[in-house]
């Protein structure tokens, strides 16, 4: 607690004396650009990953980057989401899923949970879709690989829950919203963008090292679906199919 009260100390004297007038202008009202989603694991911090300021970022934290279905629950993620369409303006959303999960830990041992921690277990029941698509189709998976196949599936399933919302569902139709998915990798500094169909991403799930950005070099996002280190490829909105049926 010690420490805490002396960064509060040293952000008034330091950092809210040099930053006065944006503090100012922050106070008379917010306009966040993107709305970001992820979980509420103390190793992640949206704002440096992303290197944005206060007031730059409207974000929901929770077990594991989860969303429940539109209707399934009167929490407040639908709530935040609807008020940052539907209030805020927000045109972009990113669901960042990160390595190392707890939650999707615990997913694929739901069992062992119900007694020990009975609130996390329902929570997770919201992810019940991932669950189920690791189960039936990454049987030969283990240990790390799984566990990254369950993270990855898993924002891709909260950008489909994401869908079931009107205000989300409304906005894509008319081409004034944009979705994408992520997965931050804690050990490498990483960050990997997905496309939301599921056809192509049964790709490796291993934990590749960033290259160093290079404007020069930045290609669109490929149309196989499979990540791509974002220091080397733009984000790409996840709003159509991009895979051949």
């Amino acid at each position: 607690m010690r420490k805490l009260l002396k960064g509060v100390h040293q952000f008034q004297t330091n950092y809210f004396s040099t930053h006065r007038e944006m503090f100012e202008q922050l106070a008379l009202g917010q306009h966040p650009r993107i709305l970001f989603i992820t979980c509420c694991d103390s190793r992640i911090d949206p704002n440096l990953i992303t290197q944005t300021q206060p007031g730059e970022l409207f974000i929901i934290r929770n077990v594991g980057n989860i969303i429940p279905p539109y209707g399934a629950t009167t929490g407040a993620e639908g709530a935040a989401i609807e008020y940052a369409i539907e209030v805020l303006g927000i045109k972009d959303i990113i669901v960042c899923g990160h390595s190392h999960c707890g939650a999707m830990k615990g997913l694929l041992e739901t069992s062992s949970l119900s007694e020990q921690i009975p609130l996390v277990y329902d929570w997770l029941k919201y992810a019940e879709a991932t669950r189920r698509i690791i189960k039936e189709n990454y049987q030969g998976y283990q240990g790390e690989e799984l566990l990254n196949a369950a993270i990855e599936e898993n924002v891709l399933t909260q950008v489909e829950n994401l869908r079931t919302y009107p205000s989300v569902h409304a906005k894509l139709y008319r081409g004034q919203l944009n979705l994408y998915g992520w997965v931050y990798k804690i050990e490498t500094g990483g960050v990997f963008v997905y496309s939301t169909e599921r056809c192509h991403l049964k790709a490796e799930h291993d934990g590749d090292s960033p290259n160093q950005p290079d404007e020069q070099q930045l290609t669109p996002f490929p149309e196989n679906g499979k990540r791509k280190d974002l220091n080397t490829y733009h984000l790409t909105p996840l709003n159509s199919p991009v895979c051949d049926h």
